[in-house]
């Protein structure tokens, strides 16, 4: 396991944190892969009934790592082979790994930023608690993208069409209050309180049977269920073209050097 990634059990709890705090817990190779993997294991452990996931200090994931440290492949744990067949990769790994391979109750404590991928991951959790002071953000449009990691289905289903259309085309950043008036966290707790909270419910979850808690998850995400793999496959076809459109360079050129942006709507 990697460095990035602590792990904490009690009782029946596991909670997972992403520990990265000098970058904001951004998404390198070695932490997403490391979230995944943690996931993975406390899917297949009969003793771990209920999975809290969080992040260090003042962010949950400030998403994709735009200044990653060289050498991250070997952080990737699949054969050559793998990593040649494998069409989605990490972000949307996200969403299958914590909705579709594990199907134990994940808590997500957003506990600051969650931005981009990083909202992805925790929108891919089944609850969400809040604290007061942390950040929502698509951040998407910044860049000249469009939603990955699974974010089109989670965002849509947690708050409906329209609202979701609405957050991430005007990019604007929801804190507390708000985030759970859309329904996009269940809880929202002053920050001082919110370590002490989020463990407390992570705790009560485990006064279920964990049958009960899995086959919950399990009739509720067949009740919801789409094609998964050909939703994921088409966010990463449409970010792809978005982010490698010539609004999309000048959206990134434009973001770097901290101006607004030109757009013309030409692909060359």
């Amino acid at each position: 396991m990697t460095d990035l990634i602590k792990v904490y059990n009690r009782g029946h709890v596991r909670k997972i944190v992403m520990n990265r705090p000098e970058k904001k817990n951004a998404a390198s190779l070695e932490l997403a892969w490391g979230v995944i993997e943690a996931i993975r294991e406390a899917s297949k452990e009969d003793d771990v009934w209920v999975v809290g996931l969080t992040g260090t200090e003042d962010a949950f994931c400030a998403g994709l790592d735009l200044t990653p440290d060289e050498d991250q492949e070997k952080f990737i744990p699949l054969s050559s082979q793998d990593k040649y067949l494998d069409d989605l990769g990490w972000v949307s790994r996200f969403y299958l790994t914590l909705r579709e391979e594990c199907d134990k109750p994940i808590v997500g404590g957003i506990n600051g930023v969650a931005v981009g991928a990083g909202l992805s991951l925790a929108m891919a959790t089944d609850i969400r608690i809040m604290a007061s002071s942390a950040r929502l953000l698509a951040g998407y449009p910044r860049i000249g993208g469009s939603p990955d990691g699974g974010l089109s289905i989670t965002l849509s289903q947690a708050i409906g069409y329209e609202q979701a259309m609405k957050f991430l085309l005007e990019n604007r950043t929801v804190t507390g209050e708000e985030a759970k008036e859309l329904g996009m966290v269940s809880k929202v707790v002053p920050d001082e309180l919110f370590q002490e909270e989020f463990d407390n419910y992570l705790d009560s979850l485990t006064n279920l049977s964990p049958i009960t808690g899995r086959t919950t998850k399990r009739v509720l995400r067949a009740a919801n269920r789409i094609d998964v793999e050909k939703q994921l496959h088409y966010e990463l076809f449409n970010i792809g073209k978005s982010l490698g459109s010539l609004d999309g360079q000048e959206a990134r050129r434009a973001f770097i050097e901290k101006r607004p942006p030109i757009f013309t709507g030409k692909t060359e």
